[in-house]
């Protein structure tokens, strides 16, 4: 799978309304038959942060992504909202899904 994990730090004054800002990206992007997942969290550090870890099937779900429509659209209008360009670790994985962290193991039962 193609694993990707990126920070956008967002302008402080949308920062509380970039859920709802990039909804329609994420909504499209989780549409696409070859994402696995297209997950958005916020930064307990700094509030102006979010973090986006995504993944998609192999590198023609990935191409297609890129190529999509709505990331064309993302392009145009995500950037005015954010304070630097977003950074990116790209990366792939020879696993489809999460493995479980063995280390912090939790007894069932």
């Amino acid at each position: 799978m193609i694993f990707i994990t990126a920070k956008f730090r967002v302008l402080s004054e949308h920062a509380d309304r970039w859920p709802e800002i990039a909804r329609e990206f994420t909504e499209a992007t989780r549409a696409e038959e070859g994402c696995l997942w297209f997950d958005w969290s916020r930064s307990v550090e700094n509030p102006d942060e979010y973090v986006l870890v995504e993944a998609f099937r192999d590198e023609d779900a990935g191409a297609a992504h890129v190529q999509s429509e709505h990331f064309k659209q993302a392009q145009r209008t995500l950037p005015p909202y954010l304070a630097e360009t977003p950074r990116v670790i790209n990366t792939q994985v020879p696993q489809d899904d999460w493995s479980l962290l063995g280390e912090m193991a939790v007894e069932q039962g």
